[in-house]
């Protein structure tokens, strides 16, 4: 799998909505959705806040490892 496809599954499973999770970490809602449509990946700091708020690991989310 590739970021893409694990992102969208953490984010159906996690119970918060973009705006929520834009808001929170402090990221652009319009940044989570690109994401999301495989248009653009997160830079280093945004990788590492969105696994900080998610509880997944990077390597998950990259198709580097198959646990969170």
């Amino acid at each position: 799998m590739k970021f893409k496809e694990r992102f969208n599954e953490i984010l159906e499973t996690c119970g918060k909505t973009q705006v929520d999770i834009a808001r929170e970490i402090g990221i652009s809602q319009q940044g989570l959705s690109e994401y999301k449509a495989g248009r653009s990946v997160p830079s280093l700091e945004k990788l590492y806040k969105l696994c900080k708020y998610l509880d997944v690991s990077a390597d998950y989310l990259l198709g580097l490892d198959d646990e969170y």
